[in-house]
Formats: C-alpha cells, sequence, structure tokens
C-alpha cells in the first residue's frame, strides 16, 4: 500500500511540512509561556498574601505603641507617683523601644514582599501577552492545511516570535 496515494503526500507539499515543524515549535513556545504566566500569577498572589500579613502585623504593633502611650499619658494625667509607677512607665517606654524597632521591620518586609507582588504581576502581564500571541501564531500557521494560504503561517511565525519576544521580555523584567 502505497503513502501519499492521491496527490497528498509530503513530497506535494513541502511547506507544509515546514508549516506542520512551525506549528509544532509555537506549542512547545506556547506551553513553556504558559507555565511561566502561571508561576508569575501565583507568585504574585503569594508574594501579596504575605505582603498583607506583614501590615496586618504592622498595624497591630502599632495599635500596641499607642496602647502604651495611653498607659503614659493616663500615668502623668494622673499624676501616679512611687515605685511602682515608675517600674510601670520604665515598662512602657522599654516595650515602646521594641515596637518601634519591630514596627520599622514590619513596614519594611511588607513594602518588600509588596514590590516582589508588582515584580510578579509585571512579569505575568508580559507571559500573558505572550501566550496569547503564541496562541494566535499557532491558530494562523494551522490555517495553512485548510487554506493552503502562505499568508497565514506567515502571519502566524510573525505573531509567535513576537510573543517569545514577550515571554522573554518578562523574564528579564526587574
Amino acid at each position: 500500500m502505497e503513502h501519499g496515494h492521491g496527490g497528498h503526500g509530503d513530497a506535494d507539499d513541502p511547506l507544509g511540512k515546514k508549516v506542520g515543524v512551525q506549528a509544532a515549535l509555537l506549542a512547545v513556545a506556547l506551553a513553556v509561556c504558559t507555565i511561566l504566566s502561571h508561576r508569575a500569577h501565583t507568585e504574585s498572589v503569594m508574594e501579596k498574601a504575605d505582603a498583607n500579613d506583614k501590615w496586618s502585623y504592622y498595624q497591630s504593633t502599632k495599635i500596641k505603641m499607642h496602647t502604651h502611650d495611653l498607659g503614659m499619658d493616663m500615668l502623668v494625667a494622673l499624676g501616679a507617683k512611687g515605685e511602682a509607677a515608675d517600674k510601670m512607665a520604665e515598662k512602657y517606654k522599654k516595650e515602646n523601644e521594641e515596637y518601634k524597632t519591630k514596627s520599622k521591620e514590619l513596614q519594611e518586609q511588607a513594602t518588600e514582599k509588596d514590590q516582589g507582588a508588582e515584580h510578579a504581576e509585571r512579569q505575568a502581564a508580559k507571559f500573558d501577552l505572550g501566550e496569547g500571541l503564541l496562541e494566535i501564531g499557532l491558530v494562523l500557521s494551522s490555517l495553512y492545511f485548510i487554506s493552503h494560504k502562505k499568508l497565514f503561517p506567515l502571519i502566524g511565525i510573525l505573531a509567535g516570535l513576537t510573543g517569545i519576544a514577550l515571554g522573554v521580555m518578562g523574564l528579564l523584567t526587574h
């Protein structure tokens, strides 16, 4: 039994073979870009959740500082004197210093996590655009097999290369 009988073999359509390879390569690039996109979105969500936790902890530390400030104000307003009042005032002062240091650290950590989330979101946006263009490139390239028009794989490769460029830009995003 002969393959390619009826004029449908590879010898009759050498461009078809090249377009098939092009479509396969675009599909591989699409898969890579899709994985990178999903990972960037996941990283963004995780960084943002971490940032929210840090900001909540920062707020609770600031509230504790404010409560200690109120305690000091009450000691002064009530004119509390003596060893017990001095111990309480010293305790409030010491803990407030610790809270100031801790709140500053938490603020820096939360800001860093926010920046990490923003970075991942910028990457994800580029990967998403690259993914879309690679999908368009793959579909257009595949239309060659229905229409046998050379314009489809040409536009397909241009869309695909632009998608790949966007994916690379996503990797290089700072």
